[in-house]
């Protein structure tokens, strides 16, 4: 028989439930216990022997598993080059920008169910997990001053191209951009070897998916003012700033952190598709040729290891200037590869508007005045001095609101326009460098001029005079303004572009293009919505030929 003491506010019958014991038994071993429920504390219960000393049984839950951690050290998955190499894909991608990001998404979305192998690699690393007008720690000086730290200056843009600079890191150049989403004007488009009625409707997916709005400014007293002035001051098709905003608010417990849209926007979308292979620090330094067919691409990881990836197709979104660089390395034969190379004229003028009229709500502004056929420019209204402010920035309140007034006007398209490489001059992975060839004609200037004129009508319309002691334009150096384009032009004549309506390289069945490289005209228009749109089209069109 075994004896158990009783702890305080125990009775017999809680003695006897907790340890799944029978009353009755109890109750009979324990004459001495008058009332099964009275409090016994620090009497003894004396138990059946079969039952031996029981411990005190509760109905507690099983302890749960532990989590052990997976291979994943990043914030988003990576695969060893190592593990890559012993693969074949369907479609390897190189490059995380608008367009590679585009097309990760879309192929993801059309083989959510399928068994597809789908890869996608990137020169750069792992910088930020998000568009950098996202963070919070950002305002409109440090931000330049990250973006200047985070991209490189272009090797070979001295002395035609000086302000040129690329991003290599997951995600590209879209983790930088001003988010500005505008479609090109209907008369460049009626040129090109895409039906105009199904651009349209892939500018429609692209929106969709980027979150265009033009309610990003809704509301602000800065942009509805100005706005009226500007419309009545002869510009009637001046409109609201087109943004790539997610602007759905956080609510039912949804979390909505990924307000700016970049890149890394689309790479979550496939991701939360479909898995896919992704490596980056891995540079691609050749596309593998064999009887007239890609068969994968050589990659190299920074410790000058080399790789091959082994694919059915392969789709080039390394930028304007990588993609033809990366083709005339791997001796791929096109006269127009490298030719067409396309920016902008770009002029900043700064002024001061009185803040008399204004509420204290003031908001922010953002006005877009688009190219038309008369005006060969577009025209942005930003203020106060930038209106990228953090939540975090606290406004003085002054007598006079500083506005940015930015002016880009078309160029001429120009074979000579072009880059070329220095076989003499190699990076550390033995490529060679490029050597920009740009220059402005007489008809360019003339638009300079024309956009000044436009600048000074608009400025006095809207109330807007130059800062005293300064001059009210500059011309931003050549390169500087990141719509660079064309290099790699879709047309239907092999002699005079690189690739057909898809994106597809002439003479190589499986070898496609998807950045800026492939718009054969830029007019004034910044070329990201329209990259994503071409993109999201090469992307389907991969499907159905699969």
């Amino acid at each position: 028989m075994k004896i158990w003491i009783a702890d305080q506010r125990e009775t017999l019958r809680t003695i006897a439930h907790l340890n799944r014991v029978r009353i009755e038994d109890l109750i009979s071993l324990n004459r001495h216990i008058m009332n099964p429920d009275v409090n016994i504390a620090g009497k003894p219960v004396y138990f059946p022997s079969e039952f031996g000393r029981q411990e005190r049984i509760t109905d507690t839950p099983p302890l749960c598993a532990l989590q052990t951690p997976g291979p994943m050290k990043q914030w988003i998955p990576l695969t060893p080059l190592e593990q890559m190499e012993s693969n074949e894909y369907d479609v390897l991608i190189i490059g995380t920008g608008a367009g590679g990001g585009a097309v990760l998404w879309r192929l993801c979305e059309h083989w959510m169910n399928s068994d597809k192998r789908i890869a996608i690699i990137d020169r750069g690393d792992l910088v930020i997990p998000t568009h950098v007008r996202n963070l919070p720690t950002l305002n409109p000086s440090r931000l330049w001053d990250y973006f200047l730290n985070i991209s490189k200056e272009l090797p070979g843009s001295y002395p035609d191209y000086l302000g040129a600079r690329q991003v290599f890191a997951l995600g590209g150049r879209t983790l930088f951009w001003d988010a500005v989403a505008t479609r090109f004007q209907t008369s460049l488009l009626m040129e090109w070897p895409v039906p105009f009625r199904e651009l349209e409707s892939y500018y429609e997916i692209a929106e969709r998916v980027l979150k265009v709005s033009d309610k990003f400014f809704e509301g602000a007293q800065f942009t509805e003012i100005l706005l009226n002035r500007i419309e009545e001051g002869g510009f009637p098709e001046a409109v609201r700033l087109p943004m790539a905003a997610n602007l759905k608010p956080s609510s039912y417990g949804e979390v909505n952190s990924d307000v700016i849209t970049s890149s890394l926007s689309f790479l979550a979308k496939a991701l939360n598709s479909r898995p896919f292979d992704l490596a980056v620090q891995s540079r691609a330094v050749q596309i593998l040729v064999d009887d007239g067919k890609v068969t994968g691409v050589k990659v190299m990881s920074p410790d000058k290891r080399s790789f091959t990836l082994k694919a059915k197709k392969v789709v080039l979104s390394a930028s304007t200037f990588e993609t033809p660089r990366l083709l005339l390395h791997s001796n791929i034969q096109n006269g127009a590869i490298g030719h067409y190379l396309m920016n902008q004229s770009f002029l900043l003028a700064r002024g001061m508007v009185d803040r008399k009229e204004f509420s204290e709500h003031l908001g922010t502004l953002g006005i877009y005045i688009p190219q038309t056929t008369e005006r060969t420019y577009q025209v942005r209204l930003y203020g106060p001095d930038s209106f990228w402010y953090s939540v975090h920035q606290q406004r003085r309140l002054t007598e006079e609101l500083a506005v940015e007034i930015l002016a880009f006007g078309a160029l001429e398209r120009r074979y000579e326009n072009r880059i070329t490489m220095k076989q003499d001059k190699k990076d550390e992975y033995g490529v060679p460098e490029v050597q920009v060839h740009f220059s402005f004609t007489e008809k360019d200037r003339d638009v300079m001029q024309q956009m000044m004129n436009g600048i000074r009508h608009l400025a006095v319309a809207a109330g807007i005079r130059p800062i005293n002691g300064q001059n009210f334009f500059c011309q931003v150096p050549r390169g500087d303004l990141q719509h660079c384009s064309g290099t790699c032009r879709m047309g239907d004549d092999p002699s005079t572009s690189v690739t057909n309506g898809y994106g597809q390289v002439h003479g190589l069945s499986n070898l496609y293009i998807a950045d800026n490289s492939v718009i054969p005209s830029l007019g004034a228009g910044n070329p990201t919505l329209t990259t994503v749109a071409l993109a999201i089209r090469t992307a389907d069109h991969i499907f159905r030929m699969h």
